[in-house]
């Protein structure tokens, strides 16, 4: 088979045309021929050269005119020159050989069928020639073409020396089944299973990069079942595996929270592609097994899951190498309040459990409501319409409300500055008891968002405690006061 016409770019053919002139044989190969050949567009390609990889990227990088836009990793034996918005790396053909101990393998030296290989499965192995006689030549020794029609991920070699030379390549089998919607040849699958201990060896950052790009596909449910069934997940992440099955008592059962996690996260790729978002469907419900219990009269009960579900998130994200940054407290925040919505679809809505709602959620009120929608999985066509209605009268009540009273990422408009100056006080737990009652009062409704009546309350609060005022700034305000204001309100 000849593909000369996928890869008529200008990009392709001067590769060719500097191969030649300096006698190397030179190969497109892996992803980007697979991706080529299921019509995905990439701009990532690798190239494999009889020779050194370095010296062709070298020339192919002065025939481009982008010297200063070329790396070169002589360690690696490896270089990557950016064009434009193409990325091209190359590399010498090698053959390697593993350690028990090591996914590094050791290389030398290699032909291109030693390159083929090496490689991980069927679909990665398919390479294009760039010579100029065999020019779009596709060559592929072990049927990758084959296993693109069945929709297969399988080995090139035997899997169980696949996977145990390189146990993350069991990640990478669940990650391109999940992402192609491909499925795991059987005895590539069993092969898993077996070595599935190995993984051991690899690192946490390498394990969560792939874990990611599972989650980012698609569908991601299709990859955590696999994940689960060759028990890979029990040994990267059990507390999601400890979400699994149902218990049964007085003939009453729970629904099992694994499935309908799978199920949220789902739904919620259907409407974004924000990763952490997808980590907060994840963990909605990651302290279930911890808070189940059964009450005779209510059956089973998960009472404060979201609280204990948000206090988990950190060392969740420590055992896993996820970023303990601004991103964790996200995911923190969305486990927390994710009842919140749900609680306001199922009863009278009032403007202060709303405003309540916008001052904890912030700017992420958006995502939360996302998330809450997508964590309506009944069967019952009747109930999911009903929610959705009501999650429709709790999102126009959320534009109401912010419209009026200006809560997202709100402060209440007296701040601690003027509560100590007009009651000369100095730093203390007085201070904190005025400002947190201005902004329950604001929130409650008993009186509007801004300076002027936020300070009167403030005067009443004092004096209930006894504290005297001894400057005022009501009127006329600082002018750092006017600002301050200006900015809360």
């Amino acid at each position: 088979m000849n593909l000369a016409d996928k890869i008529d770019q200008k990009v392709f053919h001067i590769i060719s045309d500097v191969s030649k002139q300096m006698h190397l044989d030179t190969y497109v190969i892996g992803g980007y021929v697979r991706d080529l050949i299921l019509d995905r567009p990439s701009k990532d390609v690798d190239f494999v050269v009889l020779g050194s990889g370095i010296a062709l990227a070298r020339k192919v990088s002065e025939a481009l005119g982008r010297g200063k836009d070329a790396k070169y990793f002589k360690n690696f034996g490896t270089a990557m020159v950016r064009d434009n918005d193409w990325i091209l790396e190359f590399v010498g053909a090698r053959k390697e050989s593993y350690r028990k101990d090591s996914r590094k393998p050791l290389v030398e030296d290699g032909s291109l069928n030693d390159d083929q290989k090496r490689r991980d499965f069927t679909i990665n192995a398919l390479s294009l020639n760039l010579n100029h006689k065999n020019y779009g030549d596709l060559l592929d020794p072990f049927n990758g073409m084959e296993d693109i029609h069945n929709k297969l991920i399988r080995t090139p070699l035997d899997p169980d020396i696949t996977f145990s030379d390189d146990p993350l390549r069991m990640m990478r089998a669940v990650r391109f089944a999940t992402q192609l919607g491909f499925s795991i040849e059987v005895e590539t699958y069993k092969a898993i299973s077996r070595n599935k201990n190995r993984i051991s060896i690899v690192s946490k950052e390498r394990v969560i990069d792939e874990l990611n790009l599972i989650i980012k596909s698609e569908k991601p449910s299709s990859g955590f079942k696999i994940l689960e069934s060759t028990g890979l997940l029990k040994l990267i992440f059990p507390k999601m595996v400890e979400l699994k099955g149902v218990e049964v008592v007085n003939g009453q059962g729970h629904k099992d929270n694994f499935y309908h996690t799978l199920e949220v996260l789902d739904n919620l790729c259907q409407n974004s592609d924000d990763l952490y978002l997808r980590w907060a469907a994840i963990l909605h419900d990651i302290a279930k097994p911890l808070t189940k219990r059964y009450e005779k009269d209510l059956g089973w009960t998960f009472h404060g899951h979201e609280f204990i579900g948000s206090k988990m998130v950190p060392g969740i994200f420590k055992s896993l190498k996820l970023p303990l940054s601004d991103k964790m407290r996200y995911v923190q925040k969305l486990v927390r309040l994710h009842l919140r919505p749900i609680v306001l679809s199922q009863e009278i809505v009032t403007d202060s459990a709303v405003r309540r709602l916008l001052f904890e959620a912030g700017d992420d009120i958006d995502d939360l409501m996302l998330l809450c929608e997508a964590d309506i999985t009944s069967k019952n066509d009747y109930k999911v319409k009903k929610y959705l209605n009501n999650f429709q009268l709790v999102r126009e009540k959320l534009k109401e409300v912010e419209a009026k009273d200006r809560l997202r990422n709100w402060q209440p408009p007296v701040s601690g500055e003027v509560i100590m100056k007009t009651f000369g006080l100095a730093p203390s737990e007085k201070v904190g008891v005025i400002k947190t009652a201005i902004r329950e009062a604001i929130l409650d409704g008993i009186i509007d968002n801004n300076y002027q009546d936020a300070y009167a309350f403030m005067l009443e609060e004092g004096k209930k405690m006894g504290i005297r005022m001894v400057t005022s700034l009501e009127e006329p305000l600082s002018k750092a006061s006017k600002k301050e204001a200006s900015e809360n309100s």
